[in-house]
């Protein structure tokens, strides 16, 4: 049975050890034991993330119970793509020379637990959260991949909703899964304009108690 979603829905950038570990609990019944992409929550979490400025981690819960996480790489190190080997796709966006020439965020670590992962709730109040934290940051793109043909891949609510392009696939990353990777940009203004225009209900969501300057910051792109 799916419990009923609550109108207490609490995001936080994950700061304190606690904190991490209610995250590390929710990655380990999604990623570690429900999917087993992973060997080990702890060691997919460092404790070192919580004193590093290039990374945000955030936690969602629900009447206090911890649901989610969601983690942001800010300057993705450029080494990292070449290791994966990337095919281009039809549109010869060269993933390696855009993530060197752009101020790019990689999204990712994604994770909610079964019982709330239909929720659009829980999943908004996450991107939320992530996204004015890229925004207030200047940084103007996002880098993700998600898993062809993956049960639970987020490929067209990303492309569809949010306007993530596909531009790269490639076998092999850090999660232990044998689904081909998508690897997906966003450009965060052009998704600012795409939602405000036809996506109202998310863009009101997503852009709630902005202030006035982040709202110039996106529509002046």
């Amino acid at each position: 049975m799916k419990p009923a979603l609550s109108k207490n829905i609490q995001v936080a950038r994950i700061t304190q050890p606690e904190q991490r570990e209610a995250a590390v609990k929710v990655l380990k019944e999604t990623y570690a034991e429900e999917k087993n992409w992973i060997g080990s929550a702890e060691a997919f979490f460092p404790l070192a993330d919580l004193s590093r400025e290039d990374i945000s981690w955030f936690i969602t819960q629900v009447d206090d119970v911890p649901v989610g996480v969601l983690r942001v790489l800010y300057n993705p190190p450029l080494e990292l793509y070449k290791e994966y080997g990337f095919e281009k796709l039809d549109n010869g966006l060269d993933v390696e020379s855009f993530v060197k020439d752009h101020k790019i965020a990689e999204i990712g670590r994604f994770a909610v637990i079964p019982a709330y992962r239909s929720m659009m709730l829980v999943v908004a109040a996450l991107m939320r959260a992530a996204s004015r934290d890229t925004i207030e940051r200047g940084y103007s793109h996002y880098v993700t991949d998600i898993f062809e043909g993956e049960k639970h891949s987020p490929y067209d609510f990303h492309t569809r909703v949010m306007g993530f392009e596909p531009v790269a696939t490639h076998n092999v990353g850090e999660l232990n899964c044998p689904n081909r990777r998508i690897t997906m940009i966003l450009d965060i203004h052009k998704a600012y304009h795409r939602l405000k225009s036809s996506q109202k209900w998310v863009f009101r969501f997503l852009t709630k108690n902005w202030p006035q300057s982040l709202h110039d910051q996106c529509a002046a792109q």
